[in-house]
């Protein structure tokens, strides 16, 4: 039986700041309804009671955007969603979507997911003015009121949604990206080149994410999101004890965009695989 290998060759580090353009909508457990009498109620860390961005809710809807971007097929059913998972080696081979966000444990053929995304959290100075400053109708949240009419009695049926307010920065999201070598018996199974390239896709879904909204009741105007302050570090393997070294920092995600290719020579080259 021919031995798997795999190898960390390193690890890209992206972080930035997330700020709500429009009112933001992550929802959480509606044992809140009772408070305030609001419909449907953000996820709120337990202990600051601010509301949060979670990774799992990050990393899910950028890797939504690009499965529709490429027309992959949404072929397997996880907790209600319908996903696109490869089925075999040969697609998993050519699949940026499967490589970079991952595909279910029981899949053998699989080499590690190489995306991380941290959960991202109010930041201090937003908690501040929305506590010192706006005065929200709950504590860091506005409730938006929306009226359904019914289309027989002309009834109007209100709902209270709770949102983040509109200028609100989460911040710093972490995304960490791995970077791998690896073979089975003599078949690659692993490009570190191949990998560092595929962080391409990692800033188109983000693109994609900025052009279209986080969150819920997007298309009645809520979850409009920019990307800011993003730094790009890399800490290679050989040298994993040393801090990360920066090689990149952009004020917004259309300046990264254009340094893209010159961005990635600068990954290979702290590699060691230039």
């Amino acid at each position: 039986m021919a031995e798997k290998t795999i190898h960390l060759k390193g690890r890209i580090f992206l972080k930035f700041d997330i700020q709500a353009v429009t009112g933001l909508h992550i929802g959480g457990s509606e044992t809140g309804i009772e408070i305030g009498g609001v419909d449907k109620v953000v996820i709120r860390d337990p202990i600051t009671n601010r509301p949060y961005i979670p990774g799992s809710s990050l990393k899910g809807k950028v890797r939504s955007l690009l499965e529709k971007y490429w027309g992959l097929p949404l072929n397997r059913n996880i907790g209600g969603t319908a996903i696109h998972t490869c089925d075999g080696p040969k697609d998993y081979a050519n699949c940026d979507v499967c490589q970079v966000f991952g595909v279910p444990g029981e899949m053998d053929f699989a080499t590690p997911t190489r995306l991380v995304v941290r959960d991202v959290h109010l930041t201090d100075e937003s908690a501040r003015i929305l506590t010192e400053q706006a005065h929200t109708d709950l504590p860091y949240t506005e409730v938006k009121t929306e009226v359904s009419i019914d289309r027989v009695t002309s009834a109007a049926n209100p709902r209270r949604m709770e949102r983040v307010p509109a200028g609100a920065v989460f911040g710093r999201a972490e995304l960490v990206y791995s970077v791998y070598e690896g073979t089975n018996g003599n078949a690659s199974i692993a490009d570190p080149k191949k990998d560092v390239e595929r962080f391409r896709t990692l800033v188109e879904g983000l693109q994609l994410l900025e052009d279209d909204y986080l969150g819920g009741l997007g298309s009645r105007g809520s979850g409009k999101v920019k990307l800011q302050e993003l730094t790009v570090s890399v800490r290679p393997g050989t040298k994993y004890l040393e801090a990360p070294r920066e090689i990149g920092k952009y004020d917004d995600l259309s300046h990264l965009v254009a340094d893209l290719p010159n961005l990635l020579q600068k990954v290979m080259d702290a590699l060691g695989l230039a």
